[in-house]
């Protein structure tokens, strides 16, 4: 069973969208987290859903002028349970990709950072180059990443002599680099930024540059509805490029990553 967690955003009588009948129809929202991906999404010690994409979804909630129920889900179900109507949005950083888009739709993106690999200091892997895959870069060496996502789907379609092991979560991934059964793993910068200046990522680096092919990692991070729901899809945008004219966006942004710009444009 999945551990529910409520953020309930209290959004003030007045602050409606509009009149229209989509804003009417959509006074609650129910958004769906993976929690188990900081500082994005993770759930602390209290058990509370917390990280960049929850205070992201709350402001946007607050200024679409909608009830929001913000719950966790697992990532490998989570597309699923959307599709069940066990909740109505996904903000879980996921990548906006033409495979996903044949089973959902997407708002404009809300995010985006590149990704890189991160292994032990002194180590170099040179995967990306001019433009190109290299394909003989990670031969012989054995590299972890989260199942289900963009970078596994970059390292299976690319690295045949690469070893690739799957994880549930980046976490298990990340126990498994420090534990030696590893060489690097693969996946977000901005997960990967904060571990490697903390006690658990001591002896450990970027190894790699930073890349972001939109042919294998999308547009960015969008917010993941049904395709039936375009008047959700509208009221999300809406809000959206409001959080990004007003600087809402930006303090969110600062909060987490401050050397990082998650929407350059």
């Amino acid at each position: 069973m999945k551990n529910w967690i409520k953020v309930a955003t209290a959004a003030a009588v007045g602050v409606a969208l509009s009149a229209s009948a989509a804003s009417a129809a959509w006074e609650k929202v129910v958004i769906a987290t993976e929690g188990a991906y900081p500082p994005f999404n993770y759930v602390d010690k209290d058990g509370k859903l917390q990280g960049f994409d929850v205070d992201f979804a709350v402001k946007l909630c607050e200024t679409a002028g909608i009830e929001c129920e913000i719950v966790a889900q697992d990532w490998d179900g989570i597309i699923p349970g959307l599709l069940a109507k066990k909740y109505d949005a996904i903000i879980a950083q996921m990548s906006i990709t033409e495979e996903r888009k044949r089973s959902i739709d997407f708002t404009n993106y809300y995010s985006t950072t590149p990704a890189v690999f991160v292994g032990k200091e002194g180590m170099s892997v040179e995967a990306w180059k001019d433009g190109a895959v290299v394909e003989d870069a990670l031969d012989g060496l054995v590299i972890g990443v989260q199942r289900s996502t963009t970078h596994s789907a970059f390292l299976e379609d690319n690295f045949p002599n690469a070893e690739i092991r799957m994880y549930d979560t980046q976490d298990n991934a990340l126990l498994d680099l420090t534990a030696g059964r590893i060489d690097a793993t693969l996946a977000d910068s901005g997960v990967l930024v904060e571990w490697v200046k903390s006690d658990e990522g001591k002896g450990y680096a970027f190894v790699s540059e930073t890349f972001a092919p939109k042919e294998f990692f999308g547009e960015g991070a969008g917010i993941g509805i049904r395709k039936e729901d375009q008047d959700l899809k509208e009221i999300l945008n809406k809000a959206l490029a409001e959080m990004l004219a007003n600087g809402s966006y930006q303090e969110i942004n600062k909060k987490y990553f401050e050397e990082i710009n998650l929407h350059p444009n």
